[in-house]
């Protein structure tokens, strides 16, 4: 038998399930701004949906009470219930079903052995229920939920894990929990989180947010290790500031050196005015460091604002107690490494066809402290700029002329260097003619440039304060060809093409001895380098030209236009010899350059390749070389090998991976190796653990910090899918970082 019912009742209760989801999990806050994590897509269910109840055995008053025996099913829109026994009480709106209970709304289940619920009120309860949530596959179950309203529920000795199965590796138990939708919060008692029914850790309270939403609260305890400070515990606090601003404090006591207490607190919004902002800033302290005695500290600072539509600025500022700082607390190679600090303000201005932009800036230069003993190993301070004014100007396609003006004045600041002031302005005029398969662009351009040197007696070049001026042309023709035909590469179909091309350069010598070096270094020789006007990066020299640069390139392109393979071939042939050089004393006359030779791209669906060649065709050497191959033949199956030389600098190989050992246990690790100081630059290994529902890693880390230091770090992380990580050291952004082509063993999971 079968009865159809009108109703406009609500069903509160099946959120009040799910939000045990949130309820379970270990506070976590979320690492973007604005939004915490994404909230699932909304579940809407019919307020005008009628409710329809079928049984075997149908008795009483359909207006008042409807007794439901035997194969009950009550159906209401996106929810089903079913039961051996139920009766719906009309008047009161009140659903009561018992023995066999289960429930099935918006892909989740749940059973009980008694359920109750008023749905106009939200008033029931649920009796010894289980639950599987179809959005993350997570189940559990409690001794009793009771419904307050509509908004409010408790839950009693309550589970949650990710894991499948009647015995789940880990849970999470709650004994009591308070969720009101209303205010978006939940508030549980006596949480405990079990692996393999052992207890790993607890909190005798625990507030969340229902939605996800972030929420103000302490972090999980982060223990780690490292040679350089040994033991050491972090206990982050979160401070939930706003929604679009937050605050992480963080307590790191390190065995060997003391308290140090961190800071991070990041912004991002608009202003009254609808101009967007947004910032980072991070500060570390640490009184009285043990080892040393004295106060260390760090300070990072960035901020980006728009004043108006056109017109923005913003600050980069970074700073550091001493020479050691990154030495002694750095956790990556790259942080470690780090020696000049840039300070810098700055303000832009956009037009529709031009940009100006002024700016100050300031180093703080780390020196190495083995460089007292090895002057190779001293940085050379940088030249502030107080200030530097850009403006740039373009047009294209005028009247089939593209022209171009750069102009920058800066003043040049250094403790002992010469000091001055530079203008630079450098229009540019070009035609390109470019055809179906060719092109052809001359360019006319004119380097102009004036000095207003200071008087500065410590400086013996230089005894009293003096003008200098220089004006260079250049003219240049870039000119290309482009062939095509069909080819084969590995038995695969491709379209080959052949592009040979030209660019010539004349500049007139002109004596630059005289200029101060700002901020000019000779290019580095590559590719990219070989088709630019000028072999200098910076404006202080201008390098006379009269050459012929010739390159070849073929690339193999697929049916979609995917590019599977490039071929490039190159080398400068030179007219007169270059006299203008950074060392006045240094005389270059060859009549050619070194070749370059590169291939790269993903030849196969499992290997790829990048590499690049330095050739000196008169000494019959290589001068660098650049060569990374990667094979990647399946999920979490990769393999990098790379060799980087330069002659007279360094040597270097480098192999990492991440392989299967087994159907469940991965091998990660990484080398790198100086071959010139027969040194080990960065060492990994580790070994991880996927069991579906959790993941293991544990390693070691050892890279170096100065010429002569070394820091060795040790990771655990028991990471549980869906909730949270246990451990000690970041192993998981170590292994990213340091293995190109690293997939997380959880891939669906995000903390």
């Amino acid at each position: 038998m079968s009865w159809f019912l009108a109703s406009q009742h609500k069903q509160h209760w099946a959120y009040a399930l799910t939000a045990l989801v949130a309820a379970s999990a270990v506070p976590s806050h979320a690492q973007q701004l604005p939004a915490g994590p994404q909230k699932p897509a909304a579940r809407v269910e019919d307020p005008e949906a009628p409710v329809t109840i079928q049984a075997e055995e149908i008795s009483g008053r359909p207006e008042r009470e409807l007794i439901l025996e035997r194969d009950v099913e009550i159906v209401r829109d996106k929810m089903r219930v079913t039961a051996e026994s139920a009766c719906y009480r009309n008047v009161e709106a009140e659903i009561e079903a018992k023995n066999n209970v289960r429930v099935w709304r918006f892909g989740d289940y749940y059973t009980a052995d008694e359920f109750r619920l008023n749905t106009e009120t939200g008033v029931g309860f649920m009796l010894h229920p289980t639950y599987k949530l179809e959005l993350n596959n997570a189940q559990g179950k409690a001794q009793r939920i009771d419904f307050l309203s509509e908004e409010q529920a408790v839950v009693v000795e309550g589970t949650y894990s990710t894991c499948q199965g009647p015995n789940p590796d880990w849970y999470l138990r709650s004994s009591t929990l308070n969720l009101d939708t209303g205010r978006d919060v939940g508030i549980a008692g006596g949480t405990v989180v079990y692996f393999k029914d052992v207890p790993l850790i607890g909190t005798p309270a625990l507030s969340f947010s229902l939605s996800g939403a972030r929420r103000s609260g302490w972090l999980p305890a982060l223990p780690g290790y490292s040679s350089r400070g040994g033991a050491e515990l972090t206990v982050p606090y979160y401070f939930n500031i706003a929604p679009n601003r937050d605050l992480t404090v963080s307590p790191r006591y390190i065995s060997r050196r003391g308290l140090q207490v961190g800071a991070v607190g990041r912004y991002i919004g608009e202003t009254d005015e609808g101009n967007y902002y947004e910032g980072r800033s991070f500060i570390e302290y640490l009184a009285h460091d043990r080892k040393t005695g004295t106060d260390r500290w760090q300070l990072t600072s960035t901020h980006t604002q728009a004043l108006a539509k056109d017109w923005s600025y913003g600050w980069n500022l970074r700073a550091a107690s001493d020479n050691n700082y990154p030495n002694d607390f750095s956790k990556t190679v790259a942080s470690s490494a780090e020696r000049q600090l840039l300070r810098e303000l700055r303000t832009d201005y956009r037009g529709e066809y031009w940009s100006l932009t002024a700016r100050v800036q300031k180093y703080q230069v780390l020196q190495d402290p083995d460089s007292v003993t090895d002057p190779s190993l001293f940085v050379t301070r940088p030249y502030d700029r107080l200030p530097a004014i850009n403006f740039h100007a373009a047009r294209y396609d005028v009247g089939g002329f593209d022209w171009q003006v750069d102009s920058e004045l800066t003043r040049f600041w250094h403790p002992d260097l010469t000091r001055g002031n530079r203008l630079v302005a450098v229009p540019q005029l070009s035609y390109p003619i470019i055809g179906p398969s060719f092109f052809v662009t001359p360019k006319l351009m004119l380097n102009a440039s004036a000095y207003q040197l200071d008087d500065n007696p410590d400086t013996p070049a230089v005894d009293e304060s003096k003008s200098l001026r220089r004006a260079v042309p250049t003219f240049s023709l870039d000119s290309g060809l482009e062939f095509e035909r069909e080819a084969k590469l590995f038995g695969r179909a491709m379209t080959q093409t052949l592009e040979p091309r030209l660019f010539y350069v004349y500049t007139p010598y002109r004596e630059q001895k005289d200029f101060p070096n700002f901020d000019t270094a000779e290019s580095t020789f590559n590719f990219s380098q070989i088709f630019s006007e000028n072999r200098f990066v910076g404006s202080d020299r201008i390098s006379d030209a009269n050459q012929v640069t010739a390159a070849v390139v073929s690339r193999f392109l697929e049916a979609s236009g995917a590019e599977r393979l490039r071929l490039a071939f190159g080398q400068r042939f030179y007219f007169h010899d270059q006299r203008v050089q950074l060392d006045p004393k240094a005389k270059v006359s060859n009549s050619k350059s070194d070749l370059l030779l590169a291939a790269t791209g993903r030849i196969s669906e499992t290997w790829a390749v990048d590499s690049a060649v330095q050739y000196s065709p008169g000494e019959s050497r290589v001068v660098s070389s650049n060569l990374t191959m990667q094979y990647q033949p399946g999920p979490k199956k990769v393999f990098n090998a790379g060799y980087r030389y330069v002659r007279d600098s360094f040597k270097n190989a480098d192999f990492s991976t991440q392989w299967p050992l087994s159907q469940r246990w991965f091998g990660v690790g990484r080398l790198s190796y100086s071959l010139k100081d027969h040194r080990v630059l960065e060492s990994l290994v580790g070994l991880e653990y996927n069991c579906d529902c959790w993941v293991f890693r544990m390693g070691a880390q050892r890279f170096v910090t100065t010429a002569n230091k070394t820091s060795t770090q040790f990771f655990v992380q028991l990471e549980l899918n869906g909730l949270s990580g246990f451990g000690f050291g970041n192993a998981l952004e170590v292994m990213k970082n340091s293995i190109p082509g690293y997939q997380r063993l959880n891939e669906g999971y995000r903390r």
